[in-house]
């Protein structure tokens, strides 16, 4: 039986209303695919805490978190995942690439240019839709 993993991800918005989109680096799994940003909650904390936790680490920024955007369960050939997707701001510093291979800001209408991680692909389709 496959494996159920928790995880999240900040849909984090700048103030001209674009969204970061972070490309994973070819030493993660699904490499060179693009995702929202954070990672896997830890025993004892909530979605908020996990995605707070987890940009610090990936992006080094502090992030306010938001109403959720889309709950997606996903089976990749090992594991399934379960992916909340929040949306976000940047409180303090800038997003650095510390973990991806390479960041960037696109607009709502520019997302499905990308290649997404399948996972991520549900909350996309939420947010060009709004």
């Amino acid at each position: 039986m496959k494996k159920t993993v928790q995880v999240v991800g900040a849909v984090i918005r700048n103030e001209k209303g674009e969204i970061l989109c972070a490309l994973r680096s070819p030493k993660m799994s699904l490499p060179n695919l693009w995702e929202f940003p954070g990672g896997k909650i830890e025993k004892g904390e909530s979605p908020e805490q996990s995605l707070i936790r987890e940009i610090r680490e990936e992006l080094g920024c502090s992030i306010e978190v938001f109403d959720q955007v889309e709950d997606t369960i996903y089976e990749y050939e090992k594991v399934i995942v379960n992916l909340k997707t929040y949306w976000a701001k940047v409180t303090e510093g800038v997003p650095k690439p510390l973990e991806h291979q390479v960041l960037i800001w696109l607009p709502v209408t520019s997302l499905k240019s990308l290649v997404w991680a399948p996972a991520d692909i549900p909350a996309v389709q939420k947010i060009i839709s709004i």
